[in-house]
This record gives C-alpha cells, sequence and structure tokens, in this order.
C-alpha cells in the first residue's frame, strides 16, 4: 500500500486536535528528552493515560524515543509541523503579506 502524502498529515492533525497532546509537546519543547514521570509531573492524568497520548504523537511522527538504561526519553520531532506549515499554512500566508505590501503602497501612493 502506497503512503499518500497527507496520511501523515492526517495523523498530525487528529494528534494536534487534543488539548493534552498539544501540551505534551510544550512541555518537551520547553525540555526536551524527558522521562514518562517527568513528563507526568505537568499532567493532571495517570501515567497510562500519559502513555497513550505519547503514543498516538510517536504514531504522528511528533514525537521520537530513546532508551536510555530503564528509561525512555522522549523528544519532539519538529520536521512534520514544518511540513504541516509549509503545505497549510505558508502558502495562505505569503497570499496575506502579498496583498497588505500591495495595500501599503497604494496608501503611499507608489
Amino acid at each position: 500500500m502506497t503512503t499518500r502524502p497527507t496520511d501523515n498529515a492526517d495523523k498530525v492533525f487528529r494528534a494536534l486536535a487534543d488539548p493534552t497532546r498539544r501540551l505534551l509537546l510544550d512541555l518537551l519543547y520547553e525540555n526536551n528528552g524527558r522521562t514518562l514521570g517527568e513528563l507526568c509531573e505537568g499532567l493532571a492524568m495517570a501515567r497510562q493515560s500519559a502513555t497513550q497520548h505519547l503514543g498516538i504523537l510517536e504514531e504522528a511522527n511528533l514525537i521520537s524515543t530513546v532508551r536510555r538504561g530503564r528509561e525512555k526519553l522522549h523528544f519532539i520531532n519538529p520536521v512534520p509541523l514544518h511540513e504541516v506549515y509549509e503545505r497549510w499554512v505558508r502558502k495562505f500566508e505569503t497570499r496575506r503579506l502579498t496583498l497588505l505590501h500591495d495595500l501599503k503602497q497604494e496608501l503611499e501612493g507608489e
């Protein structure tokens, strides 16, 4: 089965739809390479629930993990977010900035 380019974007959007998963990404952004225990300190939920959320983030390739002895460290992966930005945000941003530039020139009489 061939993976469509939007397959991973769909996983990223689904993962980001949940506020707890966004909070986990924020925690990893603040201090990358945290253990499950360290992440749970910033959450009001059981370790099992946090593990499920981390699994969804890992499936969307938004985080990666590395084993260090008995610990499992979680790291944010910004690449899928950048891909979503390039595909879904940048093109709209460029148009908006062009319109603002044109409006500025018109108002300044250039």
